[in-house]
């Protein structure tokens, strides 16, 4: 598992639960060490139990937690970057979910050793869309989940989001956009400004 996914759960955990709960995760998982080093590659494995450990340690399951990591990528201030690069998708959250199916490129140009699922967006009306979230990271499907529901909060949309589950090779999420302007969404500005 490529570091910066393992790095992305570190700073989640740290940031949601505390320093403290981190620690005792990475105990649990028996890792041996208590940060990723986001351009290193770990074994699956690694990534494996430090899920098992943060679900033990929460009581919770997976889903929910992979979920709860999606929203945390769009919306925490750490997260800035990720954000950057998914509004880069459109000016309107419907612009955003047909620029999906290039998610993975667009990863892989900032990143080139990181390879994503793909995703393929299948429009069924224009305000329900079907997301296919294709194989090769276990958990992905529940992470967009949480992150498609921040990005809609972003923009301003209001959307219902339903994870539908595995249908053959692939996990579907249903999106039914109520209304693309319900709010006046968050501040973006294209040009990135430091403080």
């Amino acid at each position: 598992m490529h570091g910066l996914i393992n790095r992305a759960v570190q700073s989640f955990v740290s940031a949601t639960y505390g320093q403290s709960c981190w620690m005792r995760v990475t105990d649990a998982a028996d890792l041996g060490f208590t940060e990723f080093e986001a351009m290193l590659v770990y074994d699956d494995a690694m990534t494996t139990r430090v899920l098992d450990a943060l679900c033990a340690e929460l009581k919770r399951p997976r889903a929910e937690i992979l979920e709860d990591l999606g929203t945390y990528l769009v919306s925490h201030p750490n997260m800035e970057d990720l954000r950057r690069l998914l509004r880069f998708g459109g000016d309107t959250y419907v612009e955003f979910l047909h620029s999906l199916d290039d998610l993975s490129d667009r990863v892989r140009l900032a990143v080139s050793d990181l390879r994503l699922p793909l995703l393929e967006l299948r429009e069924v009306s224009s305000s329900e869309y079907h997301l296919h979230c294709y194989s090769g990271l276990p958990g992905y499907a529940s992470v967009m989940v949480g992150v498609l529901r921040a990005v809609a909060d972003d923009y301003g949309a209001l959307a219902f989001l339903t994870h539908e589950g595995q249908q053959g090779e692939v996990e579907v999420i249903t999106i039914a956009l109520v209304e693309s302007a319900f709010s006046a969404g968050r501040n973006f500005d294209l040009g990135a400004r430091k403080p």
